[in-house]
């Protein structure tokens, strides 16, 4: 008896309870490779998981996508969690994941962490004890590999910002499992050279795994004890390695390191233009402000030139002769006017000047007589005149009443 055709709708949903109820499939744990990855406006991811012989539909709903803690690009190999459905339409199935980890982080950020704990702990870390880079670096070292793109585009960063400076290259594997015991002995080796100003220590960009060495003790440790700065330049923007955290300054990439070991020339030269153009402004009001001292010390000197100074007091040596002379000669006409008043009235009392008129003076033992009483008869009288005396002898005196 021939079975009874079932319709495809039939076909696809019996799959899917088949499917859906299988304990196995409601909880798979698979490692794959993400490609045509696609994050949309609602937060979801739609990708397929691949490995190299197959491929399967996935998909993470927002309410988990947002508990992802990195971007899941193509290439990218991971872990997911999830439960295996089937699309009725198509008859298609695929897995919705309801977890995801990039393949092998898992070990590798336990060891990450545990060695950032540690070293932090042990003050490997400290802003306190970073280096300050030089400002005009003589020798710049490079610690890296010799054929890889990093190291040509240091060179050509620096060349171009700050050609005065030479270039020393450490090479070093930076990959793989012999990387950290190269790059620490090349650090050691330049160190004990120390001919370099700056180092620059680091690689282009790479997986997590590619850049392993970067977070390994023994290159922090020589990093750490490095007496020459050194510029970590792992080439990776988002995420830190444990070299970044010890060095003296962190670079995103090579390219970044190169522009932060150097100074821009270019700028160096605006600066000294510049700086060129302040002095001779200075100089300028220097010099002018020389020259009006100069003009006001020469004028003060002028002042105080002992020719002028014996030529000022020349005159007022003249003035004070002159002033003297005039008093001199008003003192004398003073003096002569009042010689002239005495001398009036001096004469108007001297006896000579009376005798002028006719008159005399009579004495008695030289003693002049004013009144009658001073004489008695028989004195001798003497009478002076103008020109000459008479003697006479008092024979009589009479009383005028």
């Amino acid at each position: 008896m021939e079975p009874k055709p079932i319709t495809v709708t039939e076909l696809n949903k019996y799959m899917k309870n088949k499917i859906e109820q299988d304990e196995f499939l409601k909880n798979v744990y698979i490692k794959g490779e993400i490609s045509n990855f696609k994050h949309n406006s609602r937060g979801h991811f739609y990708f397929t998981l691949k490995d190299e012989h197959a491929s399967i539909s996935a998909t993470m709903f927002s309410s988990s996508a947002s508990k992802v803690k990195f971007e899941p690009a193509d290439g990218m190999k991971v872990y997911v969690k999830g439960n295996v459905s089937v699309y009725e339409p198509s008859g298609t199935y695929q897995i919705n994941c309801r977890s995801m980890e990039v393949s092998g982080l898992g070990d590798l950020m336990v060891a990450y962490e545990k060695l950032k704990k540690e070293l932090e702990e042990k003050g490997l870390f400290n802003p306190a004890l970073k280096k300050k880079l030089p400002l005009f670096p003589k020798k710049i070292g490079v610690i890296t590999s010799p054929t890889g793109a990093a190291i040509r585009d240091i060179i050509n960063t620096i060349k171009r910002r700050y050609p005065l400076t030479s270039i020393l290259l450490y090479p070093a594997i930076v990959q793989g499992n012999d990387a950290k015991t190269d790059i620490a002995r090349q650090i050691k080796l330049a160190n004990k050279d120390n001919i370099c100003d700056v180092l620059i220590v680091g690689r282009g960009g790479g997986s997590i795994e590619d850049l392993w060495a970067f977070n390994e003790k023994e290159v922090a440790y020589a990093i750490f004890e490095s007496k020459i700065p050194i510029i970590s330049a792992v080439g990776h923007e988002v995420d830190f390695t444990i070299a970044d955290y010890v060095a003296d300054v962190r670079a995103a990439t090579p390219t970044a390191a190169a522009e932060l070991a150097t100074p821009n020339i270019d700028v160096l030269k605006e600066n000294i233009n510049f700086y060129v153009n302040e002095i001779d402004k200075r100089i300028k009001r220097i010099i002018d402000e020389k020259r009006r001292k100069l003009l006001n010390l020469d004028n003060l000197l002028d002042s105080k030139n002992p020719k002028e100074t014996l030529k000022h007091k020349k005159e007022i040596l003249k003035n004070y002769e002159l002033r003297l002379r005039q008093e001199i000669l008003t003192i004398i006409q003073n003096k002569k006017h009042l010689y002239e008043l005495y001398k009036s009235r001096l004469d108007s009392l001297n006896p000579l000047m009376i005798m002028d008129k006719g008159y005399s003076i009579l004495e008695v033992d030289n003693k002049i007589i004013t009144d009658i009483k001073d004489v008695k008869i028989g004195d001798i009288l003497t009478t002076k005149l103008k020109n000459g005396s008479i003697i006479s002898k008092v024979t009589e005196v009479k009383d005028g009443k």
